[in-house]
């Protein structure tokens, strides 16, 4: 029997995952901040009815949150508020927040789950047509985590099961992946410029030694992949370093240090590997 969806949030995430799941479910309603976000939103689904506020929600076997973070309680307050619950599924797609957010939904007698698809949004056409391969990281109730996972699934998706204690670090994980390591990369670039090099050409210098590390870490390990002064146990080159970087600009001075010690803690597995 198809499900019934109903989407509450008409953002990227929001539009991508209802065209996704409107694929395999029966779409009933769109709701989001203003009739004509709604109409844009069903528009890009392709299917639904633009809802003009939760007490014209119909009842519907699953319903996805795709609200801002400050958000999701509020919704789901309104949302457990307005229609049965009942046996139905209620997610959202916070990296941030893990799905006990969803309290008054579950105190209403649904089964709650928080489903995190690890893409960027800027394109949500691009992403729609390129979702398969998707991972996405999962917790909740049982009955909620097997009935989207099986729709991820059918999608070509793949869901991981998350921690939801740690999903505040889970999603930290990918700040260290994508945010922060664009921050380091930058004090690289600068330090090339700070000892005369043109920007541009900076970048070319930077990019084999980033792209050949990235390479080495997914293919052997953080561990293995860690090469320099440190895992040479050089410290005194590291030590000149730090003092020249801290002269240089005493904020990449800061992060420079901040970064010794974990380092130290990865070269000291890489030999005891």
């Amino acid at each position: 029997m198809t499900r019934s969806l109903s989407v509450i949030g008409g953002g990227h995430v929001g539009r991508v995952l209802g065209r996704l799941l409107g694929s395999r479910c029966a779409v009933l309603d769109v709701l989001t901040r203003s009739p004509s976000s709604a109409r844009a939103a069903v528009d890009f689904i392709g299917a639904g009815v633009a809802a003009d506020g939760y007490a014209a929600l119909r009842p519907a076997d699953i319903y996805l949150l795709s609200v801002g973070d400050d958000q999701i309680e509020p919704a789901c307050a309104a949302l457990a508020a307005a229609v049965p619950l009942r046996g139905a599924i209620v997610f959202h797609c916070s990296g941030a927040l893990a799905s006990d957010r969803l309290a008054a939904a579950r105190a209403a007698g649904a089964h709650v789950a928080s489903v995190h698809p690890i893409r960027s949004f800027a394109d949500p056409a691009a992403v729609a047509a390129d979702f398969a391969g998707t991972f996405c990281g999962v917790e909740g109730d049982a009955e909620a985590v097997d009935a989207l996972n099986a729709l991820l699934l059918a999608l070509g998706a793949r869901p991981v099961a998350i921690d939801a204690a740690a999903k505040t670090v889970y999603h930290a994980a990918a700040v260290f992946a994508s945010n922060y390591l664009t921050t380091v990369l930058d004090a690289a670039l600068r330090a090339y410029q700070a000892a005369g090099i043109p920007e541009q050409t900076a970048r070319e210098l930077a990019r084999p030694l980033a792209a050949e590390t990235l390479a080495n870490v997914f293919r052997l390990g953080a561990a293995p992949a860690l090469s320099g002064p440190i895992a040479r146990g050089d410290m005194a080159t590291v030590a000149r370093q730090e003092a020249a970087v801290a002269q240089w600009d005493a904020a990449t001075g800061e992060l420079y240090h901040a970064l010794i010690a974990p380092t130290v803690e990865l070269a000291r597995r890489k030999h005891n590997r």
